[in-house]
């Protein structure tokens, strides 16, 4: 590629805020933008080349045919586009449908293409012919970006944006129920700065009771001083069920060494029943719900954990769940706040979890 901006780009980030900050907050004002949780992609077309590059700059090409033909058939020829990814279904945006797309064989790469195909939705323009455009401030960006894509049909989108607080704060609430993340504020004066954190997002934050029923050891940890590195937290399904729904991690060293201490009794001895058991069998790991399960993601990286009994109850912080009903489960690690002996493990279900409105994609992609 001969590109003005090539290859490898790192992505311009954002760093939490709390509430939507007023369009004024900072110099030159802010825009407003529906938070779309997918894959960040950077997508550089030269011609017949394509490249997709993830936010880590890795490579993301074979895994999404036919976002590399509609760049080819949508896109200018020659430019730089930052964007998101997405996979929907029933109106919906679906993590899960993404991440199968991470897969080894091609012919399944390219099966899942046809079933649940993939959008791409473009919210900034870093080059366009021989002019790069990162130097820019958004405003010129964005107006560029709209003149290049403006006429781009579906499953190609340019993000909608609004200078309004009071419609961000409306997005932020109604956009959750078609799975999106949050909102991003963008300054309107600001050049692109890659790897910088330099827009600001809002996510939405939750709490909830979940049992303690395991936990994996550090990376660290050595047999003379284990440390404890992800909590693994459960739910309890209508059946009775307890569904592993995510791990809260984050311990500082002392923490980790204190925690192995403070959970040594409940300790699931080798033969005593657990109610993920099962993680011993490999064959119940291709589900890829268990514990101990391996991932597309994980690749051969040791999963397993120390089984607890589950009768400990933790407070822990949540942005939002993947999936549906008994199925759902956290999206993003969740964070610890505190212990809940006040509470019954029995008492952990999902009805507790906040129940968010429906509210279809298209109504939201433009």
């Amino acid at each position: 590629m001969t590109l003005p901006v090539n290859p490898p780009v790192r992505p311009m980030l954002a760093k939490s805020v709390k509430g939507v900050p007023a369009p004024d907050s900072v110099d030159g004002g802010l825009v407003y933008e529906p938070k779309w949780d997918g894959f960040r992609a950077i997508v550089f077309r030269d011609g017949e080349d394509v490249e997709i590059a993830s936010r880590s700059t890795k490579p993301l090409t074979r895994y999404f045919p036919e976002i590399v033909a509609t760049v080819r058939a949508q896109l200018p020829e020659r430019c730089v586009v930052d964007g998101e990814i997405v996979i929907d279904i029933d109106g919906r945006l679906d993590f899960d449908a993404l991440s199968q797309r991470i897969h080894p064989a091609d012919s399944r790469v390219r099966m899942l293409a046809e079933q649940t195909p993939a959008r791409l939705v473009a919210f900034d323009l870093l080059a366009l012919g021989d002019e790069s455009l990162m130097a820019e401030p958004f405003s010129v960006r964005r107006e560029r970006l709209v003149a290049a894509l403006g006429n781009a049909e579906d499953p190609v989108h340019v993000t909608r944006v609004t200078d309004d607080a009071a419609e961000a704060e409306q997005w932020f609430e109604q956009f959750e129920g078609a799975g999106l993340d949050g909102v991003v504020a963008k300054p309107l004066a600001e050049p692109y700065a890659p790897n910088g954190r330099v827009m600001l997002k809002v996510k939405h934050a939750r709490t909830a009771d979940v049992v303690v029923a395991g936990y994996r050891l550090h990376k660290t940890s050595t047999a003379s001083r284990p440390l404890l590195g992800s909590l693994l937290l459960g739910l309890y399904a209508g059946d009775g069920r307890l569904q592993h729904v995510g791990v809260a991690a984050s311990f500082s060293e002392r923490r980790r060494a204190e925690l192995v201490e403070e959970l040594a009794p409940l300790v699931v001895a080798e033969g005593e029943p657990h109610p993920w058991a099962e993680w011993r069998d490999e064959s119940a790991h291709a589900g890829g719900r268990l514990p101990g399960g391996q991932s597309r993601w994980s690749g051969t990286k040791d999963l397993s954990f120390i089984p607890l009994r589950p009768d400990r109850v933790a407070e822990v912080g949540y942005e939002h769940m993947e999936g549906v009903g008994d199925s759902a489960r956290f999206r993003h690690t969740a964070q610890f706040k505190r212990w809940r002996p006040d509470r019954e493990p029995a008492s952990c279900t999902y009805e507790q979890l906040e129940e968010v409105a429906r509210y279809d994609l298209g109504d939201v992609l433009l």
